[in-house]
């Protein structure tokens, strides 16, 4: 099939996705999958041909990047489990001051969602959230707000957080992690800083029915988490990881060859960085024994499960598109000035909103968006660690639009918190709303300046 019929059948194929994961509540692995192939069979291409672009998306992918969201789930559980999110916690706070709490939890939270995911690190941090907005005498509205939205900034723009890695690895950008991290960074901050400021705005209008009874003091608090690790192992799982890969992009830009450089440029891999991050966090265990060499990696693997299974089965949809007359269509629309002008960078944006506000799953519309717009970015001609680093950007910025009643950090948030619903839409959902533009407009502007 080609022309309008095969554009008819694609976006068929996506409202279904939407509908099945966000209506039926059909998990978004099978939702994929079932998609993937009525696309490939009403298309019209051989059957035996959908098997095989089914098969090869799935197992392409992950080989890609498979083992890097396993290991970057293992390190999250660890450091949950170990005490170190909360160690890293108390040394931002020391860092920014008590007299600037919001401030400090956005900036805690900012840290401890790159392995962490946004749902446990609020849980994790809660009672620090609650015991600080007491000794501080703020409102505990303000600072659910900045814990929340320092979490979700970080959790969708910077890997090795899953979603931004699947995302990566989708549009080919897999061998730039480094360049993503950066701008990752880059893009987050201002974020981050928008959230701090809705915080600071908006929560301190909200008043949380007894928002204060039965809450301990923030030295109670530190006490009852017993004994921590010290602040070097707590961060060094992230940092060391992160430095490598950074280490790695730059040899590479640079040219430099050599077998000292060839060492670096192998552990800087983010397969092999990733698992000198998971070695490193070993040092955090209190003990080794089957709990802890067992069961935690054991949920970390189950974590990293349903990541895994949706990234693959988002990369057999992306293949089946890939495999059909699509790329004979985009061709002919390439050249318009919407597709490759500056305009294109909102393209990924509102795909990854509209699949976010429909189904409630960043992750999940991380991948589905970047498995949708791999086929076009070689057609228009978006190439090179800068421009796939920045659709990466913008994917993730759109992931943040909106977290509502669909999205179970939505429901994390408000029950942690103690907000009502109405309360919960006004902090939470207006302030991821926030969040994403700002996202998006600062991709944009990096766009035009770099792309």
């Amino acid at each position: 099939m080609e022309g309008i019929g095969l554009i008819l059948i694609i976006i068929l194929g996506v409202l279904f996705v939407i509908f099945a994961t966000s209506k039926l509540n059909l998990h978004p692995f099978l939702s994929l999958l079932i998609a993937a192939f009525a696309i490939g069979i009403l298309s019209g291409s051989p059957l035996s041909e959908v098997v095989e672009a089914v098969n090869s998306g799935f197992g392409g992918l992950m080989g890609g990047i498979g083992l890097v969201i396993v290991f970057g789930t293992i390190i999250g559980v660890i450091l949950e489990k170990s005490g170190a999110a909360f160690r890293m916690a108390e040394v931002v706070l020391r860092m920014v001051g008590e007299q600037r709490p919001q401030l400090a939890m956005s900036a805690i939270g900012s840290i401890v969602s790159v392995p962490v995911f946004c749902d446990s690190g609020y849980v994790i941090l809660s009672s620090l959230k609650k015991a600080l907005a007491k000794r501080a005498k703020v409102s505990i509205a303000s600072m659910a707000i900045a814990l929340s939205t320092g979490l979700f900034a970080t959790h969708t723009l910077v890997p090795p957080t899953p979603g931004p890695i699947a995302a990566a690895g989708n549009i080919g950008a897999e061998n730039y992690l480094g360049t993503v991290i950066l701008f990752g960074i880059i893009v987050a901050i201002p974020v981050i800083i928008a959230g701090y400021l809705w915080a600071m705005k908006a929560g301190t209008q909200i008043e949380v029915e007894g928002e204060h009874e039965g809450v301990y003091d923030y030295e109670t608090v530190l006490k009852e988490f017993g004994d921590m690790p010290s602040t070097l192992k707590s961060f060094a799982p992230i940092v060391l990881p992160i430095l490598l890969i950074g280490w790695s992009s730059i040899i590479t830009f640079a040219g430099w060859s050599g077998a000292f450089f060839d060492v670096f440029l192998f552990l800087g891999s983010p397969v092999v960085a990733l698992l000198v991050g998971v070695l490193t966090a070993f040092t955090l265990l209190p003990k080794f024994d089957e709990e802890t060499l067992s069961e935690w990696i054991g949920i970390g693997i189950k974590e990293a499960a349903p990541i895994l299974l949706i990234t693959g089965a988002g990369g057999a949809f992306g293949s089946v598109i890939s495999s059909t007359n699509v790329a004979e269509l985009i061709k002919g629309v390439a050249g318009n000035e919407i597709l490759s002008g500056i305009l294109f960078i909102f393209i990924p944006f509102v795909i990854a909103a509209a699949l976010k506000s429909a189904q409630g799953s960043s992750t999940a519309a991380i991948v589905i968006t970047s498995t949708l717009i791999a086929p076009l970015l070689p057609q228009v001609g978006v190439e090179g660690a800068v421009p796939l680093s920045l659709v990466v950007m913008s994917v993730g910025a759109g992931a943040m639009v909106v977290s509502h009643i669909n999205d179970s950090y939505f429901w994390v948030v408000k029950e942690f918190s103690g907000m009502s619903i109405t309360q919960a839409y006004k902090a939470q959902t207006t302030g991821t709303l926030i969040q994403g533009v700002v996202a998006i407009v600062v991709t944009s502007i990096l766009w035009f300046m770099l792309a």
